[in-house]
């Protein structure tokens, strides 16, 4: 039984994306399936997959923060000022209405997400900074997030900025924390490693409960809009995504990075802790509620563009040999 349910989570973690457009299509259809991950479910499931991405850190990965303060510091400047920027001015150049520039704001000014240091283990990226990198923009985010909500987006609604502050703490830092802890204590247990080795599958099912659940609540607005409503916002998903990527690349070049951590800046920039924002999107823009689609299309085409760039990257590579 064991091996069937480590097999599962292995074979979730290859095809995250693929499951997680599957459950978003059938809760479609569905709609009353995830009807029930909404308010402090939702919270608390987000707060499962920041425990899973806890139990995988050790002590090294943190002391990576203090051996490779420049690249880290580039990384995180990178991180939260080209995001940012980039969503500010897609809201803008596509004249977005509030509630979905809301959404790509928020999904802007969330840190990197978990799966990038997946992605930068497939192309051969720099792993460790990609650790790194995550934990920094994860440590800085209860403070980054709300204040540059405030900047980019104080000027559609007023943001609860303190309120904001205590739930990324919450939902982020404490299980984290909690994950770290509970690795430092027990990873010498024979069983623990068994353990870890089940927590990609436990991720992947539970951002795929978070997007369910978005589907679910915009279900009727989705209906009542038709197509042109989710194409317009995959489009500025896309291209926020994908400039990610871009600049990422740029701001490593810049830096003088050599090929491996540019390939992991660019990953690290560009892909984002879309469970995050949507969560946040759903606590606090409760009023708006087309605000959580930009975050729910990330949460799938993240996955899915960052497996694409890594493959592109090793093609790359095979056409250099």
């Amino acid at each position: 039984m064991l091996k069937i349910l480590q097999g599962a989570s292995r074979w979730l973690a290859q095809n995250a994306s693929l499951f997680i457009i599957a459950i978003a299509v059938f809760t479609f259809f569905v709609p009353d399936t995830f009807g029930w991950v909404r308010g402090n479910t939702q919270t608390v499931i987000l707060g499962m997959i920041m425990l899973t991405m806890g139990l995988t850190l050790t002590t090294e990965d943190f002391r990576i923060l203090a051996r490779r303060p420049w690249d880290i510091l580039i990384g995180a400047c990178a991180q939260f000022l080209i995001m940012p920027c980039v969503a500010w001015l897609l809201v803008r150049v596509f004249h977005l209405e509030p509630a979905l520039a809301l959404g790509i704001l928020l999904v802007g000014c969330c840190p990197g997400g978990v799966s990038s240091n997946i992605m930068s283990y497939l192309c051969h990226g720099d792993v460790a900074f990609s650790v790194g990198m995550t934990c920094a923009s994860t440590l800085l985010a209860p403070m980054m997030t709300p204040l540059l909500m405030e900047l980019t987006a104080g000027a559609i609604i007023e943001i609860d900025t303190i309120g904001m502050f205590l739930n990324i703490l919450i939902v982020t830092i404490i299980p984290v924390g909690i994950g770290c802890f509970l690795n430092y204590t027990y990873s010498h247990k024979p069983s623990f490693p068994t353990i870890q080795s089940l927590m990609p599958g436990v991720s992947v099912i539970c951002l795929a409960c978070i997007v369910g659940g978005v589907i679910s609540t915009v279900h009727d607005a989705l209906i009542a809009r038709g197509l042109l409503l989710f194409v317009w916002t995959f489009g500025v998903v896309f291209c926020h995504n994908s400039l990610g990527y871009l600049l990422g690349w740029t701001s490593g070049r810049l830096a003088g990075f050599n090929t491996a951590k540019k390939r992991t800046i660019s990953i690290e920039v560009g892909m984002q802790n879309a469970g995050l924002a949507t969560v946040l999107a759903s606590t606090f823009f409760a009023a708006q509620p087309l605000s959580v689609l930009p975050c729910a299309i990330s949460c799938a085409w993240h996955s899915i563009s960052g497996t694409i760039l890594a493959g592109l990257f090793l093609k790359w590579d095979q056409r250099k040999k």
